[in-house]
């Protein structure tokens, strides 16, 4: 085990040794350039094929659209990735000097196989990298202009756009469907090992998990950010190492979990059910199996189905502390977990009886928000007044014929259509208004970026 502790420990100070700082700026650079702060790149994805493991790639403010405007980027090496500077790199303010992702509909039919805007894919090397230390601040990523709108449906009279769209479905107004891609995305064949950092960084209107991570051995660190109206989970990580067995659902003694995440300092806001019928999904947060979770000093509401989720796979074989959260108005439990033989819906006042569950390592100093004054400003109070105030109506229609004559008679099922309808669903969240989310609360949740 020490001989595997000091090979990895070489190779990342191998990674350190040759490191190199590559500067991109849309506004100034061009792609013949060196890359350097006086003479930098025009675009990432250029950065990307120049840069070698260990590389930090800064970037300066502009709005980025992948190679070919494809909307998507491989990270295929072990880089960090430094958002947030001023287009001739002289001061460094994330939230003033913008570094964005957010793509265009038009462009959602540009050839590309990216399953996230990034996507983090080690898998067609020949050895993927051990001991790697991967960075990421002070980027933005917005889909909420790539995404299709229903022009009346779901449309409250005073927000900007109707309910969102799953392809194939779209507005006529719109020259492509909602794209089906992560914000961030790590390809569940990694064997990467090391650290994965995402720090003072927005996740905004994804219309599939925001931040959805499988790391094979390490830390997973997601720091002061803003997750804000995506779709399904806002923040997902999941271990990709199998894990010795005893039998079904019982590790081997001793085991532990071979990812630790933490998540701490973030704000979660808005996470939508996967449908409009608002029957499944809708996680602020979910842990998986293998992964040791910390859940801190977060502020996690206002999701559709719950805050924290803690069902998939079992109790045993993952493990999470969840202290110092504010948790409020996620519509079905603040935390939703597996206490055998059934699935548990638990609000904040009643985190204590989860103590000793299996899996459950600490849950202290949780609340409920007790000052909604310090969202004055923050939240956009249209948003939130209907989405408080949304209504879910189902209606059922009946096949004329006699078809369903002869199943009344013989006692059989009656076949028709059901109707939904939503007052709203996924609709498009201001980008600035997301991003006035920093700072909100002293303590917890997203801070302000110094």
């Amino acid at each position: 085990m020490k001989k595997l502790a000091i090979a990895a420990a070489v190779a990342a100070l191998a990674i350190v040794a040759g490191a190199a700082d590559i500067y991109v700026s849309l506004a100034t650079g061009k792609n013949k350039n060196a890359g350097t702060k006086e003479a930098p790149l025009k675009n990432l994805w250029k950065a990307l094929e120049k840069a070698a493991d260990g590389d930090t790639i800064h970037l300066a403010e502009g709005v980025y659209p992948g190679k070919m405007k494809q909307n998507w980027f491989l990270i295929d090496k072990a880089v960090s990735i430094l958002g947030g500077y001023s287009k001739d790199f002289a001061e460094r303010k994330p939230l003033e000097h913008k570094t964005m992702f957010q793509a265009l509909n038009e462009n959602n039919d540009k050839k590309g196989t990216g399953l996230g805007v990034f996507t983090i894919d080690f898998t067609k090397q020949a050895k993927q990298p051990d001991g790697v230390d991967m960075k990421f601040d002070g980027l933005i990523f917005d889909e909420g202009f790539a995404n299709s709108y229903h022009k009346t449906k779901g449309k409250p009279a005073d927000l900007d756009t109707g309910m969102w769209l799953e392809g194939p479905a779209k507005n006529p107004a719109d020259k492509c469907v909602s794209p089906n891609r992560y914000l961030v995305y790590s390809a569940t064949a990694n064997r990467v090992t090391g650290k994965l950092s995402f720090t003072n960084c927005a996740f905004v209107n994804s219309g599939n998990i925001a931040f959805n991570v499988t790391w094979y051995q390490g830390e997973v660190v997601v720091e002061n950010c803003v997750f804000c109206n995506n779709r399904m989970i806002g923040a997902n990580v999941l271990c990709s190492k199998a894990i010795p067995q005893n039998g079904p659902n019982k590790p081997k003694a001793g085991w532990k979990p071979e990812v630790n995440w933490l998540f701490k300092n973030n704000t979660v806001l808005f996470t939508w059910s996967r449908l409009n019928d608002l029957a499944d999904m809708g996680f602020g947060v979910r842990n998986n199996t293998g992964v040791n979770a910390t859940i801190a000093d977060n502020v996690i509401g206002l999701n559709v189905l719950t805050g924290y989720d803690n069902t998939k796979g079992s109790g045993a074989m993952k493990k999470q502390s969840i202290d110092g959260n504010v948790f409020f108005l996620n519509r079905e439990s603040d935390i939703q977990m597996t206490v055998s033989p059934s699935i548990a819906k638990v609000r904040v006042d009643g985190f204590e009886d989860l103590e000793g569950t299996d899996g459950i390592e600490s849950i202290e100093d949780n609340e409920d928000l007790t000052d909604p004054a310090v969202f004055k400003g923050r939240i956009n109070a249209k948003y939130l007044n209907n989405f408080l105030s949304m209504k879910y109506s189902e209606s059922t229609k009946l096949d004329e014929g006699k078809c369903n004559g002869l199943r009344s008679v013989l006692g059989l099922p009656l076949q028709g259509t059901i109707t939904t309808k939503c007052d709203m669903f996924c609709n498009r969240y201001p980008l600035e208004d997301a991003l006035k989310l920093f700072g909100a609360m002293d303590g917890k949740g997203a801070q302000a970026i110094k």
